[in-house]
Order: C-alpha cells, then structure tokens, then sequence
C-alpha cells in the first residue's frame, strides 16, 4: 500500500474509525494488527523477519535491565547486534559481496561459479533495524528503561506510518505516546491533515511530475553536460520531495491518531556547509549516525586526524545503508570528505576569525541586506556541491558517474540553449514554485507559519494545495524512492 493511493487511505479510514470507538489497550492492540496488515501487503513473507526482529530485543533489553553482570550485558547487546545487523547483511548486502567477488576474480583471471541468489529486499528493513538497535543501545548504557509490555514494543517496531520509510524513531519519544492514552483532537487531526496534503503534492505532483525527466537523461546514451546538470538539478528537487512528502504524510497519519513524530527534514537546500546540511537532511539517520556510530568511534575526542577518520567511516557506512551499491558507497565518501574540509576550513578560519560580543544586536539596514544576500550566494553555491552528490547517488554505474563528471566539466553556456531534456509538467512545476514559498516560509517563520493566517487565507491555501494536488495526479502512482533502502 503506498500513501499515494486510494487503497491506502481507505485502509487507514477504517483504522480511523475503529481507533476513536475503542479504549487505549484496546487502540494499542488495534493499531498493532492493522501495522501488521500494512506491512504484510507488500509481501507477507517480511512479517516473519520483523517479529524475529521484535522478539530478540525485547528479551534481550529485559535481561540486559536485571543483570548486573557487565559482561553478561554485553554478550546480550552483542547478540542483539549480530542478530539484527546479520539479517540485515543477508537481505541486503550478500548479492552485492558476491557479485562484487565474481566480477574482481574474473579480472585477475581466477574462475568463480557463485550460486545464484535470488533474495527479495523487504521493504524498510534498515529502518527497524536501526530503530530497534537504537532502542537495546539505550537500554544497555542504562539511559532507557526497557518495555515491559511485549505488544507496546511491537507496535513500536512496527507503527505503520513510519515503518518502511522513517522516520527512524528513538524509544524515548515514541514509547511513552504508546503506552500512555492518547487524545484525538479536532486541532491535531486538522494540522495532520494538512501535513498529508503538502506531503502528497510533494509526492505525486512534483516528484512523480519530474521523474521522467530526470530519467530520460540518466537512461540517454550520451548527453550533454547541460542536460546532466538540468536532470540532477531536478533530481535533487524530486528526492527531497519524494523523501519529505513520505515524511510529511507519516507525521500527519501520525498525528491524526494522537502521536507526534519527529521531524525528518528541515529545508535541507537552505544549508549553506555540509554540517548545516547534515542537520536538516534526514535528521533521524543523521542523529542516529552521530550517536550511535560516530560517538561510539570517539567522535572530535581523539584529535583532528581521528576526528576525520571517524567522519569518513561515519559517512561511508551511512552511503552503504542507503543500498548495497558502489555508488552509495560513494556518496557516503563524498559527503564524508565535504564534512571533513570544512571541519579543517572552519578551523583554519577560526583562528583568525574576530570574536563577537555577547549581546551584540544584529546587523540592520543595509548590513542586514547584505548579510542575507551573503547567506543566499553562499546556500546556491553550497546547493551545487549537493547536487554532485545526488549524482553519485543516481548515477545508474560507475562508469555513468565517470561519463558524467567528464560532461559537466567541459559543460559550456550555449549546451544550455539546446536542451533535450523532456520539460516537466505545468502542475509539477507549479509545485516547485509553491515548495519554494512553503519552505521559505517554514525557514522564516517555523512549521507553523500559515497558522497564523486568518480563516480565509488558510483556506484559500488548502483549497490551492487540493486544487494543484488534483492537476497534478495525472501521473501513475510509483513507490517512493527510500523504500529500496
């Protein structure tokens, strides 16, 4: 069931409507069914992988708790890791490793003859994963108590807004809203109901709308470094809005039943460095990277050079969660190394920079004017090094992203006057243009800018959304672009 379709909203209509008739448990015990259901739609097979999943953290997390036996607690949290970061390698990663081997013993002449795997990927595994590892790391460093009701941890594991694509939930918000009883509100359904109508223009209008461009450029045989710069430009645009429009109706869905979700995404593109990106980009995977993997290597604690090496393993292990595939393995590289340069530039910079007073007041007039413009230049050349970045994460092969880097640097401004790049539709770029005004707002005046307005102009901004929402969805609903990872 994708949010993008009918089927699914019907499904969560009778949810709806069975949660506001029934009790707490009774909901609890309800919502975990219809998460299994969810779930089980896209291939019944997965659901036996997330309850052996379920199961192996909830007993290790109690046992964890009631020893005192420091090396008891941690051949339990080992096993923990074993087990869920094993069913994880297998699914995911065990067809890259052995087809990676067969191509490299074929180029040093050696003859390899693997079995054929034939594995199917189940959707948002390495967002559980996470999650529940998340949660038996928290209770080993004693910062969490451990979920003693065996289907409150279930529905945590599995809570179907969030399940197969984010956000990745820490324990210490999520499992509280469970296991306490929960209000429904006409406020609270009314702004979730709003986050799923910009979610599903984000989805079906603007990333489904320039999906086939970007696609008709990365599946061309030889084009332009124009064309390539215009297509990843658009796919920068469709991931963001393919990712946050998943977010945005998770949260909503969320939000409807009394929960609230973390936000995932932050206008990414205002980022003007690497660490402000990485604090606006998916910041549950970018969080959880910090505090669970970057932390655990030692962090900035041991020094400049470990400080890098900790940030490029960090971020090259973070490229390889998102897919078994040498060019994710790349873009976590590449965002490593932008992570690191500006670690050293910031520090070199640093040194020599003037301090500033406390409480000094804020530039005005035309330093304020010019400031700004600073902050914009800076974020449009900053959005440049993103997009290369998204082009090692689209890129088809290896080879593609040699092609393509060797086009965009002999790129010159005539290729952009014969374009044969598919134009968008009107809807989608309509949309683009209402994303730009939304996320600017966001940026200037929080989430909830638009609650501010009077009736009527809220109004008239739904029924634009719904309007633009209906000449958009001309398109066939396709899954959204995280549920490979």
């Amino acid at each position: 069931m994708l949010f993008s379709q009918l089927q699914f909203w019907m499904f969560f209509t009778g949810v709806f409507g069975i949660y506001l008739a029934i009790g707490h448990k009774s909901q609890n015990r309800m919502l975990l069914f219809s998460s299994y259901v969810f779930y089980g739609a896209w291939d019944w097979r997965f659901l036996g992988l997330i309850l052996v999943s379920t199961a192996i953290d909830y007993v290790v997390a109690l046992r964890m708790d009631a020893s005192t036996d420091s090396r008891l607690r941690r051949m339990l949290l080992n096993f923990s890791l074993v087990a869920n970061l094993g069913m994880l390698a297998i699914f995911k990663y065990l067809g890259f490793f052995v087809e990676s081997f067969t191509i490299l013993s074929t180029k040093l002449g050696l003859t390899a003859h693997p079995e054929t795997l034939a594995i199917i990927l189940p959707v948002g595994i390495s967002f559980f994963t996470f999650q529940t590892l998340s949660y038996t790391i928290d209770v080993y460093r004693r910062k969490l108590a451990p979920e003693r009701d065996f289907f409150d941890f279930a529905l945590f594991v599995a809570f179907f807004p969030q399940l197969v694509a984010g956000p990745i939930e820490r324990a210490s918000n999520l499992l509280p809203e469970i296991s306490q009883p929960r209000r429904v509100t006409l406020d609270a359904v009314g702004r979730g109901a709003a986050l799923c109508l910009i979610g599903l223009v984000k989805k079906i209008v603007i990333a489904d709308g320039i999906a086939g461009s970007v696609n008709a450029v990365y599946g061309a045989p030889d084009p332009s470094g124009a064309e390539i710069a215009v297509a990843t430009w658009l796919f920068a645009i469709q991931i963001y809005c393919d990712f946050s429009g998943y977010t945005d109706i998770a949260r909503g869905v969320a939000k409807m039943l009394g929960f609230g979700l973390m936000r995932n995404f932050a206008q990414p593109y205002f980022a003007t460095d690497p660490q402000d990106f990485w604090r606006r980009w998916h910041v549950s995977l970018s969080t959880w990277l910090r505090d669970y993997l970057y932390i655990s290597l030692g962090g900035n604690r041991g020094g400049r050079f470990a400080t890098y090496r900790n940030l490029m393993v960090t971020m090259t292990l973070g490229g390889l969660w998102h897919g078994a595939a040498w060019n994710f393995m790349l873009w976590g590289v590449y965002q490593g190394v932008l992570l690191c340069g500006h670690r050293a530039l910031s520090g070199v910079r640093g040194r020599g920079a003037p301090r500033v007073a406390a409480g000094t007041a804020p530039p005005t007039g035309p330093r304020r004017t010019l400031a700004f413009a600073w902050r914009v230049v800076l974020a449009l050349m900053f959005f440049q090094l993103v997009c290369y970045g998204w082009l090692l994460f689209r890129a088809n092969s290896l080879a593609q992203v040699i092609d393509f880097t060797v086009a965009l640097s002999a790129i010159t401004p005539g290729q952009f006057a014969d374009l044969n790049v598919p134009r968008p539709p009107t809807a989608a770029l309509l949309g683009i243009a209402t994303l730009l005004l939304w996320d600017a707002g966001t940026e200037l005046g929080g989430p909830r800018f638009y609650r501010s307005w009077p009736m009527p102009a809220r109004a008239a901004l739904y029924a634009g959304l719904i309007y633009l929402l209906a000449f958009g969805a001309t398109t066939a609903p396709t899954a959204f672009i995280y549920f490979q990872f």
